[in-house]
């Protein structure tokens, strides 16, 4: 992984000062991966979650990563084991770490109250995600390019209690990508291409 567009990516990051948010009782950790493969160009991975009743981000396209265990040393390594249950990707042996992002809450009261800290690896080319079926429906790998890409910016319209509300959204083929991800990823955009 000796890609001289990784090296750029350490270099923004090893320069940047990511916020961490603010704990209180009850609020719960998690982290996600953003796994980024080299290619003709930069790829990320992306997962749409199983359906699940009870799980708030069901049918969601997300990051690998879940919530922390109490076994996690930190939430590096929350990331680190997300992944690999989800996506059968080891970081610890087949990642780098590249940096972190601002870590990010969601807005809407109805959502649990949790903390999420984003995670940067870079991965082989030959990276393949081994897919676990009863929390990842589907992985795709997205092009930098086409999440740049003006034509892909859109607005979902979700129901709420009281009514529906439109959300920023991302399109990438039959996948939109909306709520906590896409705050992740513009954020994640904005920072490399600044």
């Amino acid at each position: 992984m000796n890609d001289t567009r990784f090296h750029e990516l350490r270099r923004v990051f090893a320069q940047y000062s990511p916020t961490t948010a603010e704990r209180y009782e009850g609020v719960r950790e998690a982290a996600v991966a953003l796994l980024i493969r080299p290619g003709e160009e930069l790829e990320l991975l992306l997962i749409k979650r199983a359906e699940h009743e009870t799980d708030p981000w069901s049918g969601h396209v997300a990051l690998p990563g879940g919530r922390r265990d109490d076994a996690d040393e930190d939430l590096l390594r929350t990331a680190m084991r997300e992944t690999r249950e989800e996506v059968g990707v080891p970081l610890s042996t087949d990642g780098q770490l590249i940096g972190r992002l601002d870590e990010v809450s969601p807005r809407h009261p109805r959502l649990p109250p949790i903390i999420i800290a984003p995670f940067i690896f870079a991965v082989p080319l030959d990276t393949t995600p081994i897919i676990d079926s009863r929390e990842v429906e589907a992985a795709i790998w997205v092009p930098f390019s086409a999440l740049r890409d003006e034509s892909a910016a859109s607005e979902i319209l979700i129901t709420l209690e009281g009514g529906s509300r439109a959300f920023p959204s991302l399109i990438y083929g039959e996948y939109v990508i909306w709520g906590l991800t896409h705050r992740i990823l513009t954020r994640f955009l904005e920072i490399i291409d600044e």
